[in-house]
């Protein structure tokens, strides 16, 4: 409670955030969960039709289309925001692809290229050029990092995805540490078994992988699973908000998982 008896609850009223991959699947979910709690959000995607989709269900949304992957684009999504909210309190690195599925010797060079490209080199290039900016605002800033329960646990047939999650554990705990002194935290996001089109592709070519059908391969994810469901988009969003919030003001370098206690992969 606070000092007048009042309930607290979550306050990112008026917070300047980016959003990478926001216009679709768990990017969209937290763009949509900022704006309905009063911030001002500005998100990127490579998707031009995804983007116009959230510009016109989400009120007061600002859009940049590029590719994360690329330096240019960063920056050109970086002086967009800087244009639309003068500034920036949460970075919400958030952009990612599944990469191959298959055994390591089966990978191009080419997919674990992009994989590290997207799911690893992207935050970087976003966190070169913002966190400047975080260093500057005075509403406690903070850096979200979307890693994966694959961050936690190895992953047989995934490996170049597991890897850059993996990698986002440790960049967020460094973070923590070099940028904890200007006051900015960086906290990474775990999410496991999310139900959506995304996932049902992954499960699909595991099946594929492993030679049983999307059903059994469904099940079998199923059981990984202590609670024995998928999570929703909407429960990783619950999360990025209470990390971005003044509730969390002590909680940096950690990296916490929404997955319903994922097992084993």
């Amino acid at each position: 409670m606070t000092a007048g008896g009042q309930p607290r609850g979550i306050d990112v009223h008026d917070l300047r955030v980016l959003v990478t991959a926001g216009a679709g699947g768990i990017g969209r979910a937290i763009a949509e969960a900022f704006v309905e709690a009063g911030s001002r959000v500005h998100i990127c995607d490579v998707a031009e039709s995804s983007i116009a989709d959230a510009l016109g269900r989400v009120p007061g949304l600002s859009a940049t289309c590029g590719d994360a992957s690329e330096p240019a684009d960063a920056g050109r999504v970086v002086a967009d925001l800087c244009r639309s909210l003068g500034g920036l309190d949460v970075l919400i690195n958030n952009v990612g692809i599944a990469g191959p599925t298959g055994g390591v010797e089966t990978y191009s060079d080419a997919d674990v290229d992009r994989t590290i490209d997207v799911n690893l080199k992207s935050q970087f290039y976003f966190l070169n050029r913002c966190v400047p900016l975080l260093k500057a605002s005075t509403r406690a800033p903070s850096i979200v990092a979307m890693s994966s329960v694959a961050g936690r646990l190895g992953y047989a047939y995934r490996t170049p995805y597991a890897a850059t999650k993996w990698a986002i554990v440790g960049l967020v705990k460094s973070l923590a540490a070099e940028l904890g002194p200007d006051g900015v935290r960086a906290n990474a996001i775990l999410p496991g078994v999310v139900n959506g089109p995304r996932m049902d592709g992954v499960i699909a070519d595991r099946a594929s992988v492993l030679g049983i059908s999307f059903e059994a391969m469904r099940e079998d994810y199923l059981g990984r699973i202590s609670l024995r469901r998928m999570v929703e988009a909407e429960d990783v969003a619950n999360l990025a908000l209470f990390l971005s919030s003044g509730m969390a003001r002590n909680i940096t370098g950690q990296a916490i998982s929404v997955d319903g206690n994922v097992e084993y992969l």
